[in-house]
């Protein structure tokens, strides 16, 4: 083999070329890398959502199917019980034997007609009026904090059921009448049914059966 003499010059190009060769190759590699988890990426994709989309009309006509097999049930308890309306947002059924139970409702955002500010203007009102000393205003302030608004500007109904105690207590017809206006101004507006299924183990403890994707382990 023939030795081929470089000049320091001559070297310094040809660890230039190689250098640059090397690093054309790295990134050709890493390109190429890329491309392959892409490829991967795309392949599961593929292959898991169908899986999960027939899950999810799966879990859809199981849930409609419960509520369905139910509505019987509930209608049965209401002429049991005598009412004429259910208001209830969530219906527990437990066996005989307190071994299952079932929880079926839904889920609702509170809201009110625009008919809720006159009973708040009428409530607060009254409750102002009772304000003669630093101790009743304390008192006044703490029942004011029950008509205070979340982020969506609405008054949790909880609140208002505790403004109704309230006004039932002390008597006054214009207290009792703004509660009631908020109260018949309240439009409640339902979002998403859910399902709760328990059952309880062998040391009495109810144990709740996951249903949902990140409940399940």
């Amino acid at each position: 083999m023939e030795n081929v003499t470089m000049t320091a010059e001559e070297r310094q190009e040809f660890e230039a070329y190689r250098a640059e060769k090397q690093k054309k190759e790295a990134a050709a590699q890493r390109k190429q890398q890329r491309e392959n988890y892409a490829s991967m990426v795309d392949d599961e994709l593929r292959a898991t959502l169908p899986v999960l989309q027939e899950l999810s009309e799966q879990i859809k006509t199981v849930k409609n199917t419960v509520f369905g097999n139910f509505d019987a049930i509930l209608k049965m308890k209401s002429e049991v019980l005598g009412l004429t309306k259910d208001d209830q947002r969530s219906h527990t059924f437990t066996t005989s034997d307190s071994k299952l139970r079932l929880t079926l409702g839904v889920n609702t955002i509170d809201g009110y007609r625009d008919t809720v500010e006159d009973g708040i203007a009428m409530v607060k009102a009254y409750i102002e009026s009772l304000a003669k000393d630093e101790t009743s205003k304390a008192l006044v302030n703490a029942v004011l904090r029950l008509l205070s608004r979340d982020q969506s500007g609405n008054i949790k109904a909880s609140r208002v059921l505790q403004l109704r105690k309230m006004a039932e207590e002390t008597g006054n017809e214009r207290f009792i009448e703004g509660v009631q206006i908020i109260e018949e101004s309240y439009q409640p507006t339902a979002t998403k049914k859910y399902i709760r299924a328990e059952y309880k183990n062998e040391k009495g403890a109810w144990v709740n059966i996951p249903l949902g994707m990140t409940d399940v382990e």
